[in-house]
């Protein structure tokens, strides 16, 4: 299983007493297919606005997931033009697989 959202949460709460989208840091959720269990992978800095240990880009993921499946994230595919595009651009986080 996999949850992830497109954007954290400001670090701060804004004028209106909210809090806006944030691109620099934010949640993934992994479980089972692989994976490690009761574990956290990586840490933001003390106002949790930017990655602080161990980042990962969505490209990152998409490979680990690609992985944890059997394939290897940079298989090449064609697109429309016929032009060959990765499936992944990104690494696998060896530090989540059991």
């Amino acid at each position: 299983m996999v949850w992830v959202g497109e954007f954290g949460r400001t670090p701060h709460v804004n004028k209106s007493l909210s809090r806006d989208h944030w691109p620099h840091c934010y949640t993934a959720l992994l479980a089972g297919g692989g994976t490690k269990r009761g574990f956290v992978y990586g840490a933001s800095d003390k106002n949790g606005e930017h990655p602080a240990e161990n980042p990962v880009s969505p490209d990152d993921l998409a490979a680990t997931m690609y992985h944890l499946m059997g394939l290897n994230p940079h298989t090449e595919v064609h697109d429309g033009a016929d032009r060959p595009v990765p499936v992944s651009y990104g690494n696998v986080v060896e530090g989540v697989i059991a």
